[in-house]
């Protein structure tokens, strides 16, 4: 489970060096979105961490260069897309899904 989140960090990451590299702005802070299934507090706790030291062996230190903001839809499925639709609005530049069913609603 913890190198699956590991993945998903360096995923991200690359997909959030990709602009930067681009548009050579070093100052920018990178805004990641996680969406979340269930209530992230009930979430294993080594799960969030695995995802956030990923990202800081990468050089990503939230709060830092990188902000996480972090949505749940509480178990209930039907919310996803409405939460997903949150994060969008947010103008995060990369949302990690980390289940099936919350990759689905950022579709």
């Amino acid at each position: 489970m913890i190198r699956g989140v590991a993945l998903i960090a360096v995923l991200a990451v690359s997909l959030l060096t990709a602009p930067l590299a681009a548009e050579a702005q070093p100052s920018k802070i990178a805004r990641i979105g996680y969406l979340a299934t269930n209530n992230l507090a009930l979430s294993p706790p080594n799960l969030h961490e695995a995802f956030r030291q990923g990202l800081r062996d990468l050089g990503y230190v939230e709060g830092g260069n990188v902000v996480i903001e972090y949505r749940e839809a509480g178990g209930k499925l039907e919310r996803l897309p409405a939460v997903a639709a949150e994060l969008v609005a947010l103008k995060v530049d990369v949302i990690v899904a980390p289940t099936t069913p919350s990759a689905l609603a950022c579709t």
